[in-house]
């Protein structure tokens, strides 16, 4: 008699109930993936090839195959945790050994601002120059600027806005103007630029209808005209021209360059003069409507400290500074197999790269195919709890099954010891 199959089939139920348990067990791990127990029948070889009768000899345990399939997205409040929608792995290392891959997002900042798991491994993709100016090339692990950001000196204005066709003309009798006096100019509006040191400066526009169609705009910096003539009378620094129908202007075609000199400052420190800023008023327009502008932008900045940080979709991390500005400081790079099946886990929610799972292919998020980035949320373990318990009950019953068998086999046996 032959216990083999009732045997093989204990061993082969008793470690698809291992893999149920562990699956169970996982089932609240973020990035995790299930397995599930892939079984092999067993017959033995024949010197004269196999016959039509063979009878099996049982099951074995043919492999134990991973189910990477995209997870539940679940938001959290921390901008760190990171959820890959689709194809892909993030790619992290302990500085030691081969690079190992990941689906759990779960990250942190280490003292010396690395990007981090949770046992300590390290996020890889591509730095960010001074500029902000992605660097593709070998992964590295990430690690974001502790310093601030340096302040930057205006170098262009523009100014969307349109005129009111309908004002009188308020050159005085005496001409030029008089800022300190509303009846010399019909509008004023203001914007703040900085100097090279990003102290900021306070510029107000003010115009004036001189004629039918034409404007004189004024400029003053923290309350000093920027041009005078001899006796220090105030000059426009541009004069637009508008045509008959108050579209954009004909004149001045394209920017005006302006200088904007030292002044004093509110709390009494000097700026530094600003040259060669571009003026670009060509948005203007004259219609009968009121005065209002529309936009107004200035390229120029105050130094910042960085305040935090964000992730784009396709993997770039933003640095945020106290002065409203952004800037990249890095992208994520994504890692992805043709056989993910193939990966060896590792522990720690990590696997590595094998000869079955081929080469990793790498690239940002978004591209080819990998999946988006969703940045303060967790990709949630794709373990079908239900499922599983309900494949636990099977698998019992299948345990119990072959125990019977055996134990048919025993009774059997020992019938046959008894016979007389």
């Amino acid at each position: 008699m032959s216990f083999q199959q009732g045997l093989s089939g204990l061993n082969a139920a008793s470690k698809n109930l291992e893999i149920i348990g562990n699956n169970v067990a996982n089932a609240s791990t973020y990035g995790a993936k299930s397995s599930r127990a892939e079984f092999a029948d067993v017959y033995a070889n024949a010197l004269n090839g196999s016959g039509t009768n063979m009878v099996g000899i049982g099951v074995n345990l043919s492999t134990v195959a991973q189910q990477f399939t995209q997870g539940n997205i679940s938001t959290t409040d921390n901008p760190m945790d990171l959820a890959i929608n689709g194809s892909g792995f993030f790619q992290v290392t302990d500085g030691k050994n081969p690079t190992m891959y990941a689906r759990n997002g779960q990250f942190k900042i280490d003292r010396d601002g690395f990007i981090v798991n949770n046992a300590k491994q390290k996020l890889l993709g591509y730095s960010a120059d001074s500029q902000g100016v992605i660097v593709p090339g070998q992964a590295q692990p990430i690690q974001l600027p502790t310093a601030g950001i340096n302040p930057r000196a205006t170098d262009r204005i523009s100014i969307e806005m349109n005129l009111d066709a309908r004002l009188a003309t308020t050159v005085p009798a005496a001409g030029g103007i008089d800022i300190n006096d509303p009846a010399t100019y019909n509008n004023a509006t203001s914007v703040t630029v900085y100097d090279a040191k990003g102290q900021d400066v306070a510029l107000t526009y003010y115009f004036q209808k001189a004629a039918t169609d034409q404007w004189n705009v004024y400029v003053t910096a923290n309350g000093t005209p920027i041009s005078v003539d001899g006796a220090g009378v105030p000059l426009p620094s541009t004069t637009l021209q508008f045509p008959a129908n108050g579209s954009a202007p004909t004149a001045p075609v394209g920017t005006v360059p302006i200088d904007i000199p030292a002044t004093t400052s509110t709390t009494g420190g000097a700026t530094l003069p600003i040259t060669g800023v571009q003026l670009d008023l060509t948005k203007s327009t004259q219609y009968g409507s009121g005065f209002g502008v529309t936009d107004l932008t200035q390229t120029g900045y105050a130094p910042g400290q960085l305040s935090g940080i964000s992730v784009e979709g396709n993997g770039i991390i933003m640095a945020r500074y106290s002065n409203g500005q952004a800037k990249p400081a890095g992208q994520l790079e994504l890692a992805n197999f043709r056989n993910p099946q193939g990966l060896q886990p590792l522990g720690n929610n990590t696997w590595a790269s094998t000869y079955t799972s081929g080469d990793p292919v790498v690239g940002g998020a978004g591209d080819g195919n990998f999946g988006t980035l969703q940045s303060g949320a967790l990709e949630e373990s794709n373990i079908d709890l239900t499922g599983e318990l309900v494949n636990m009950i099977t698998a019992q019953r299948v345990y119990q099954a072959n125990a019977q068998t055996i134990k048919t086999q025993d009774s059997v046996l020992q019938t046959l010891v008894n016979l007389r």
